[in-house]
């Protein structure tokens, strides 16, 4: 059998904050809605119901001194301890993130340089065929970033290619709305190497989407639901039913398609890793899922092994989501969550743009 370049894992690493902020710091909080009304419900009612809905009981922000730049070179430097990869020998470092490096005091923007050289920098690599770049994708943009390294690699454009997921949600977050108890912190990387095997392994295929015509504006920037706030800052916004009803009616259908891109079959799939939206978004996302192929219940303990989640105590941080999830699995870090050799798992994301992607993966 003729041999192929497949784009494979070899590396993984993360960085989660050291900060953590349980449900019970918002009950001092003053929420208002969308029009700017206070809420007729005490806080204490509306974090139960938002940890219900959500599962999240806590989540992790950085530290006052961090940006997203160092978190993501924290992550990149982890996963290159956690490998023997030379990384003057990196052809790309492709860094998902969305509003760069925003500092706790000036809660601006800032990605000039970009990110993914900020972080080539902190790594100290002198190789200036090392490209590095930024890919603002919304949530979905680390997946984003390994499906382009599988293009490069395949296309014998390189050999390795480090991406990281970092994001900084707790600075543009609008503390008026109860929206940002969803947001958190954090960082993952992988690098990912073209290995010759006359076996499929590593990204078996890949697919993706973008519903601009009628949802690119689920998620936008706007101000303070808080009316007297007058800080002429702009903070993420979500319109969280309109997302939900679009990541259901979507979502599985884009992982179907990769998994019959990928040519195999639905029972080999003994993962999904999805990114950590919403506990019962994405619960009721992997069920759809396996009712397009034929499957109608499922019961707790399958959702819950076939499907790693870190929502609980991780939060939403975005891009960082799924490469952190990743390399706490790899490593043995989540309890009872493990893969094995020629494993086949699925990896989806959905987000901001709105964007869908997904890939197949077969472990080594």
């Amino acid at each position: 059998m003729h041999k192929k370049i497949w784009s494979v894992i070899t590396a993984t690493g993360s960085y989660i904050p050291t900060k953590i902020v349980k449900n019970e710091d918002f009950l001092n909080h003053t929420f208002y809605d969308s029009n700017g009304n206070l809420f007729d419900k005490p806080n204490s009612y509306i974090i139960e119901k938002f940890e219900e809905i959500t599962g999240i009981k806590e989540r992790r922000y950085v530290t006052d001194d961090l940006v997203t730049s160092d978190i993501a070179y924290f992550a990149a430097q982890d996963c290159l301890n956690s490998s023997e990869i030379d990384r003057e020998t990196l052809d790309y470092i492709i860094v998902a993130h969305n509003f760069g490096d925003v500092r706790h005091d000036k809660r601006q923007s800032d990605f000039v340089p970009s990110i993914a050289a900020r972080v080539k920098s902190k790594l100290e690599i002198s190789n200036p065929y090392t490209i590095a770049y930024d890919l603002p994708f919304g949530c979905p943009g680390w997946l984003q970033g390994v499906i382009q390294a599988d293009f490069y690699i395949k296309s014998s454009e390189a050999k390795k290619v480090l991406v990281i997921g970092a994001e900084t949600l707790s600075r543009v977050s609008d503390p008026h709305d109860r929206d940002s108890m969803i947001y958190s912190d954090g960082a993952g990387a992988v690098i990912l190497e073209g290995i010759e095997s006359e076996e499929p392994i590593g990204i078996l295929s890949h697919s993706s989407r973008s519903d601009t015509k009628n949802h690119a504006f689920l998620l936008w920037m706007g101000e303070s639901y808080n009316p007297s706030l007058k800080d002429n800052r702009l903070y993420l916004k979500m319109s969280g039913q309109n997302l939900y009803k679009y990541a259901l009616q979507n979502v599985p259908d884009l992982v179907k398609e990769c998994i019959v891109k990928a040519n195999v079959n639905f029972e080999q799939i003994k993962k999904v890793f999805i990114h950590q939206a919403n506990n019962k978004m994405d619960e009721e996302i992997l069920k759809r899922f396996h009712k397009q192929f034929g499957i109608e219940k499922m019961t707790v303990e399958e959702i819950f092994d076939i499907m790693p989640m870190t929502i609980s105590w991780l939060g939403n941080s975005s891009v960082a989501t799924l490469p952190t999830l990743l390399d706490l699995v790899v490593k043995g870090k989540l309890t009872e969550q493990k893969v094995n050799s020629n494993d086949i798992v699925v990896f989806a994301s959905v987000g901001a743009g709105m964007n869908i992607n997904s890939f197949t993966y077969k472990f080594q």
